[in-house]
């Protein structure tokens, strides 16, 4: 059974850091992307960013540019995302996805309907 598991949210001050954490298993996942959404109450879930296998090829989000930093450790199955100068907006429910992209050149998947596999959310919480 594939599982996605997503950690290390939690409250913190505006300015600060924390660094979420995203283990899969069940499968192997060479050749999957993986990416990091959030979902603020009452809106639409939005992507964050994307790494595919290799690490190679990341993406990120306007919002969080310069200050978010993907990274994956495929001999350890997990995959990460440093939050660094965080702000008021960026409090929502943090979600780390995977989808199979063959390991061909990497197109960065950026709608949630693209990813097959989804972990269960933590949340980050950002006071101002």
């Amino acid at each position: 059974q594939v599982q996605l598991v997503d950690t290390g949210g939690g409250l913190v001050q505006a300015g600060g850091s924390l660094r979420l954490s995203c283990a899969a298993s069940g499968r192997t996942f060479s050749c999957y992307a993986m990416g990091w959404f959030r979902q603020a109450p009452g809106k639409e879930r939005e992507f964050v960013s994307v790494i595919n296998w290799s690490g190679g090829s990341l993406h990120y989000a306007d919002s969080v540019k310069g200050r978010f930093t993907i990274s994956r450790d495929n001999a350890k199955n997990t995959m990460y995302l440093q939050m660094n100068s965080l702000r008021p907006e960026d409090t929502a429910v943090y979600y780390c996805a995977a989808h199979w992209y063959g390991c061909a050149y990497y197109i960065p998947a950026t709608e949630p309907a693209q990813y097959e596999y989804w972990g269960q959310g933590t949340q980050v919480t950002v006071s101002s």
